[in-house]
């Protein structure tokens, strides 16, 4: 899965507003302390989720960003396309297609990173940002305090640098 460390930010700063739904605005230093991510580019990822209307922000002494939608609504496909581009593990549905219908002789392994890509995009178009918090201990609601760096990944998963890329 193609994934770029801004992306994990997000879904990371996406978490930590999930765990703090009912909280109200969380200041962007305190997501940021909370979650171990460089302040000044989680306010350009924070404005990007903004945008694309996931997130939405609250001026004042209590201001600061909270989910402008429930946590059931939020898909991890929808805060992935967004930052990074199509969920393609393998390149985008189409191109891969297109292989399988021109290359006979390698028609069986195109269909095969087909299969992943779409078994992939599955998963994360069916997962919210509620789901993550239902699952075991990763999804429990942390006493506050800086993370670790030994905790700070949220996806084991490789981790390429550059944006977005093809189409889904």
């Amino acid at each position: 899965m193609k994934i770029s460390q801004k992306g994990l930010y997000a879904l990371q700063a996406m978490m930590m507003l999930t765990r703090r739904y009912h909280q109200g605005a969380i200041r962007i230093r305190d997501i940021a302390y909370e979650e171990s991510l460089p302040e000044k580019f989680l306010e350009l990822i924070l404005l990007e989720l903004k945008n694309a209307r996931l997130v939405e922000s609250v001026r004042g002494a209590k201001g600061g960003y909270q989910l402008r939608r429930a946590p059931e609504e939020i898909r991890l496909s929808e805060i992935i396309r967004l930052i990074d581009g199509p969920l393609a593990p393998f390149g985008d549905a189409e191109q891969l297609r297109s292989l399988i219908d021109r290359d006979a002789d390698h028609r069986a392994l195109y269909q095969v990173f087909l299969d992943v890509r779409n078994a992939a995009a599955k998963i994360l178009e069916n997962t919210t940002l509620a789901d993550l918090l239902n699952r075991g201990p990763s999804g429990s609601q942390r006493r506050g305090g800086k993370k670790k760096k030994s905790e700070a990944g949220v996806l084991p998963m490789v981790v390429h640098g550059g944006g977005k890329e093809g189409h889904d």
